[in-house]
């Protein structure tokens, strides 16, 4: 449960029709299996799994009603010893009624007796003919041997241990109403919701239901697993497939594939689902599931470290499947177009101004004011492409800055900064040969005031090159590159910047274009503001300096959209991209990230608009109310611990 991690499994075990001590046998087992094997903490097994589902008739015979009672107190006494939460579905009577139930068992105890809300009774479903439906309502009532046990559809199971993991159940058709009561349960305080289910196999219907478990899971903020009955039921009217599966806020972690072998385990981060609900303000949740009328039961399970298995995205911004990366890449451009058409519309501006490094971020940013001006039928003359050599700028990035330019019909002109540069240096007494911060800050400055300068004589606006990544390390110079009239790359991620370039060279009919396009993406980062190598090669390589930005694009991920602690991010990195990086070099990356996040805030203060187009941006209008003065200490000291 370490970093709120807790490792669930959906179990479909073989089962014999109104065969329960055979049942229970393979419960117990699938139980065992799922705990000892897998580490699973909390198991779900399927609807009425103790007598099978279609026993339709027999349900009314009290033998298999009594085997099922006993078959209870059975499995939870020989799952005592098992570290877990275990949810198993059986027929109950209640006061000569009937109900379809799920077992909460913890420990050798039964916590909890859930009954079924919506029973389906329609098409081959005949669950009303048998059962009655489940209130909210919270009684005592006498069950598998034990004295005193809640039954109602308002019930919590909480961890002492973990204080995010809250389990709530439902049945099968609770899930298929307009209003589950999952809505409820979550409302009161779940985070992990466990469906026994008993649906049965049709054509199309595993895509219906997967849909439709990722998208309660997202909808309610949770973790959602789903259990459902396999081939032995009986197959007198329809099959069943134990199509299992394990989903978090619209992510499917782990799924077991209809006619597979029946298991779906993974990890459920319930501290990341607490940590989104305090974030989205419309999240309605109670500070207790009682302030809801909620019957709450308390369960202790010991405390272990939780083997990850879920897969952890190495590029959380970009997707991984060519197609949903191709698509991915045209949704930012068109919202990176938009709200500059927007902007430059709005102004009354037919002129653009944008520095042209010949490196990726001026690059896309030229791209994107291209398609700004073409969706606004503008000349594309009006968009006025400066390049401005100084002492680091190499032949390669000045050749791609004047090929691209030219490929694109833009209007390019070439400031040299050198001589205006070494007259401020004069101006404020500063050594040329100290190349220091003022000596590259001096440069980017002079070049900005440039790019301001020409777009009052054109009547234009200048057009901001820096991106996400850059902007959560403070990798830009305060009133320099850091400055613009409108930054369309504001909320691109660096290791995004490369994907969309390389997607329009992929994409676009110019041979001319893609060539360029293609050297630019080969090109090392750099600012460029120390002097080249003797042989005219960039001598200043910016992750040599702050670091690998896929490194610093998944710290900055898993810290701005998750909240997640240091350890949680180490371990989380170290998982994800400990094949290319090893743990010492992850660990020092990360506490350069903390440093530079806290300290580099003042500079996000006071950007200049531009549009998100993602789920995680630093604008202080926006996502990112940071004050200027937060102490990174207790981070520090969390990073200091880590090894």
């Amino acid at each position: 449960m370490q970093d709120g991690f807790v490792k669930v499994a959906a179990v479909t075990p073989e089962v014999r029709v109104a065969d329960v001590a055979f049942n229970v046998d393979a419960c117990v087992r699938a139980a065992q299996t799922a705990c000892t094997v897998h580490g699973a903490m909390v198991v779900t097994l399927p609807e009425l799994c103790l007598t099978a589902y279609t026993c339709e008739d027999l349900f009314w015979q009290d033998a298999l009603l009594s085997a099922a009672d006993k078959g209870l107190a059975d499995f939870a006494r020989r799952t005592a010893d098992l570290n877990a939460l275990l949810l198993v579905g059986l027929p109950v009577r209640v006061n000569a009624k009937l109900y379809n139930c799920c077992a909460v068992v913890c420990g050798g105890t039964i916590l909890g007796v859930v009954p079924k809300r919506h029973l389906p009774t329609y098409n081959e479903f005949y669950e009303g003919r048998h059962f009655v439906p489940g209130t909210t309502d919270v009684v005592a009532i006498d069950v598998g041997g034990q004295l005193d046990v809640p039954f109602g559809t308002s019930q919590l199971f909480a961890c002492d241990e973990l204080s995010e993991l809250v389990v709530a159940a439902e049945l099968c058709e609770d899930l298929w109403v307009p209003n589950p009561p999952s809505v409820a349960h979550a409302m009161a305080g779940a985070t992990l919701v466990c469906n026994l289910s008993a649906s049965n196999a049709l054509v199309g219907k595993a895509d219906y239901r997967r849909d439709l478990v990722r998208g309660q899971s997202a909808r309610l903020l949770c973790g959602y697993v789903y259990a459902s009955a396999g081939t032995g039921e009986s197959t007198q009217d329809v099959v069943f497939s134990g199509h299992d599966l394990v989903c978090e806020n619209g992510r499917l972690l782990a799924e077991g594939k209809p006619f597979g072998d029946g298991l779906a385990v993974s990890e459920v981060d319930v501290r990341q689902l607490a940590a989104e609900r305090r974030r989205m303000s419309t999240f309605d949740v109670a500070a207790s599931g009682v302030q809801r009328g909620y019957h709450v039961t308390h369960f202790s399970l010991d405390e272990c470290e939780t083997r990850l298995t879920r897969y952890v995205d190495a590029h959380p911004f970009v997707p991984a499947d060519p197609a949903r990366r191709a698509e991915r890449c045209e949704d930012v451009f068109n919202i990176q177009a938009h709200g500059l058409a927007k902007r430059l519309a709005h102004t009354h501006s037919s002129h653009a101004v944008i520095g042209i490094s010949g490196g990726l971020d001026s690059t896309l940013a030229l791209l994107v004011t291209v398609r700004a001006f073409d969706r606004l039928d503008l000349d594309r003359t009006g968009i006025i492409a400066v390049t401005m050599p100084g002492f680091g700028t190499t032949d390669r990035t000045h050749d791609n800055a004047t090929k691209l330019s030219d490929a694109l019909g833009v209007d390019l002109r070439e400031v040299n900064i050198g001589d205006a540069v070494r007259q401020h240096f004069s101006d404020i007494g500063h050594d040329e040969s100290v190349h220091d911060v003022t000596y590259e800050n001096s440069q980017a400055r002079e070049r900005t005031q440039i790019l301001m300068d020409v777009a009052n004589q054109e009547g234009g606006m200048v057009i901001g090159t820096g991106d996400l990544s850059e902007l959560a390390l403070g990798w830009a110079t305060y009133n320099g590159d850091h400055m613009s009239m409108y930054a369309v790359n504001a909320s691109v991620p660096k290791t995004l910047v490369r994907h969309l370039v390389r997607y329009v060279a992929d994409t676009c009919d110019n041979p001319e274009e893609t060539e360029v396009l293609l050297d630019v993406l080969d090109t090392p980062v750099s600012p460029e503001l120390l002097p080249a190598t003797g042989d005219g090669k960039i001598s200043q390589r910016t992750e040599d300096l702050v670091g690998p930005y896929e490194l610093h694009d998944f710290f900055l991920y898993e810290v701005l959209r998750h909240g997640a602690s240091p350890r949680k991010v180490f371990r989380l990195a170290c998982r994800a991209l400990g094949k290319t990086y090893d743990e010492t070099t992850i660990l020092s990356w990360l506490k350069v990230f903390y440093r530079r996040f806290f300290a580099q805030q003042f500079k996000r203060s006071c950007l200049p608009d531009g549009p998100k187009v993602g789920s995680a941006a630093v604008s202080p209008r926006g996502d990112l109310r940071m004050p200027s003065d937060a102490c990174v200490t207790v981070w520090q000291a969390e990073l200091d611990e880590l090894r």
